[in-house]
């Protein structure tokens, strides 16, 4: 099944992917309508974050990346209405001009934007970042 996800600085060295931190655990939203992640999308953005380009992956090529970098996901079903949290972090995890910081989050509550550094990752290097990269732009 193919499932839709935000990100940021789509198909660049800087890609990001949306995260949301709830009790202390990173959970990327996997949306069943490209419709309902493209209206979180807009919603996001009025929260001053970053624009994001929809995505569509099969879902269990994301479920695999998430279990690779030790991050939850949830599955939103076709016509729920989702809402970003309305407490965001103070910064960003990942920042669109600078693509070698690595801030640490003032919150652990709202959305977030990561990229997988190998702090996030639990110490997965480039290259093989860098694989399951090119693994998930096979599928477009």
């Amino acid at each position: 099944m193919v499932v839709y996800v935000l990100l940021f600085n789509a198909r660049t060295d800087n890609e990001g992917i949306h995260a949301e931190t709830i009790n202390g655990q990173n959970l990327i939203l996997m949306f069943e309508h490209e419709d309902d992640a493209v209206r979180y999308a807009l919603m996001l953005e009025a929260q001053d974050f970053p624009e994001a380009t929809v995505e569509g992956f099969e879902q269990i090529e994301i479920e695999e990346f998430c279990e690779s970098v030790g991050y939850g996901y949830r599955l939103i079903p076709e016509g729920t209405l989702a809402v970003p949290p309305e407490q965001s972090l103070d910064e960003h995890l990942w920042d669109p001009d600078q693509p070698s910081l690595d801030p640490q989050p003032k919150s652990q509550s709202g959305p977030q934007s990561a990229t997988q550094s190998n702090e996030e990752t639990g110490g997965i290097s480039q290259a093989e970042l860098d694989r399951m990269r090119q693994q998930l732009e096979k599928l477009l």
